[in-house]
């Protein structure tokens, strides 16, 4: 991986959270990609677990957000960018690292963010899939 292609997989990571359904998700993640919310959480599994997790969290693609990144670290297959959202119709924003490993091809095959929020500031993240009994 490069910086650069990090750099554009975050792009298209933000244009497929703006655009309807997920069918975008296909050329991000690979069929059997992980998908992690938090350092301890428990990672969705494959592309159909992804695309539902990704489908009940968003408020949809018209959501009013800006995002921005910067590339921290590239070495291998794997990169580190911060990450900071802020979203219009709250004004509330957050910070997160993520860590992203891909394949040759150019989708995720590893998805790992760190998220954090400013004081004062109720946050939190979305718990991973139930564990399996």
């Amino acid at each position: 991986m490069t910086r650069d292609q990090l750099l554009d997989w975050i792009d298209r990571y933000e244009r497929a959270w703006r655009t309807p359904g997920t069918d975008a998700l296909r050329a991000l993640f690979a069929e059997e990609a992980t998908y992690r919310t938090a350092p301890f959480e428990i990672p969705f599994r494959g592309l159909a677990a992804i695309s539902q997790f990704w489908e009940a969290g968003r408020d949809g693609p018209d959501e009013e957000f800006t995002m921005g990144s910067e590339i921290v670290a590239v070495e291998g297959d794997t990169g580190v960018a911060r990450v900071e959202v802020r979203y219009g119709a709250t004004d509330s924003r957050y910070r997160d690292i993520w860590i992203v490993r891909l394949d040759q091809s150019g989708r995720c095959v590893h998805f790992e963010e760190w998220p954090f929020w400013p004081p004062g500031q109720k946050g939190g993240w979305d718990e991973g899939p139930p564990q399996a009994s």
